[in-house]
């Protein structure tokens, strides 16, 4: 199994009598990425997955700014499944019970997932810099394979662009990065773009989001 390591989701487990855990980068991000994929996801109907959901917070607002889509949370940490169902029971939000995943298998096979397929909108917030490549690979190949004609794969977090980082603060949290786990690390824009055209995807998007991290946005033909 290829997933983040529980010393990266370690900082989550302040965790309140339910289970819930908390975001650091919940409060500030949540509003830019609905923002940033509105004119996208605005009126889209059918199933969306996210892939690494973590604490749960996000698939919760997703959940309440984009109703047209039936939103499954999934994440490969029994703790964070927890936080999630905790969260959606707290906020009484459309969610639909996490799946355990692993991106980097053959996901879009999995019997679950195809009882959701085609899906709309397969998502990533930061989740890729803190696994190895071959989580990154999966979910794009998963995705060219479960989308629906039409249907979006979306990146959010630190991206390295053309081989550089996008600022100071970037290459030193990838530094950081790479001393804790010599798999994890940002990626760059053009590997992920390679992956996703061999996969039947086609680039729509690169948006600019606080902090210097991007929304990547794929359609598949």
């Amino acid at each position: 199994m290829t997933r983040p390591t529980t010393e990266h989701s370690a900082r989550y487990r302040d965790a309140l009598a339910d289970g819930r855990l908390h975001s650091p980068t919940f409060e500030r991000n949540a509003g830019p990425v609905i923002d940033g994929l509105a004119p996208y996801l605005t009126g889209l109907s059918g199933h969306a997955l996210e892939i690494g959901s973590g604490p749960g917070r996000h698939v919760c607002a997703f959940a309440r700014a984009f109703p047209g889509l039936a939103w499954t949370p999934s994440d490969p940490d029994p703790v964070h499944r927890k936080s999630i169902a905790a969260w959606a029971a707290h906020e009484a939000a459309p969610v639909a019970a996490p799946l355990d995943l692993d991106a980097a298998g053959d996901w879009a096979a999995r019997g679950d997932v195809a009882a959701l397929a085609p899906l709309r909108l397969v998502i990533a917030m930061n989740v890729i810099h803190i696994a190895p490549f071959a989580v990154a690979e999966g979910l794009v190949a998963g995705a060219g394979r479960a989308l629906a004609p039409g249907g979006y794969l979306a990146f959010y977090g630190p991206f390295r662009e053309n081989g550089a980082h996008t600022g100071d603060g970037n290459r030193i949290f990838d530094a950081r990065l790479r001393a804790d786990n010599a798999d994890w690390g940002l990626r760059d824009t053009a590997e992920i773009t390679g992956a996703a055209r061999t996969a039947g995807l086609e680039t729509t998007a690169l948006l600019a989001m606080p902090a210097n991290n991007r929304i990547l946005l794929f359609r598949k033909s």
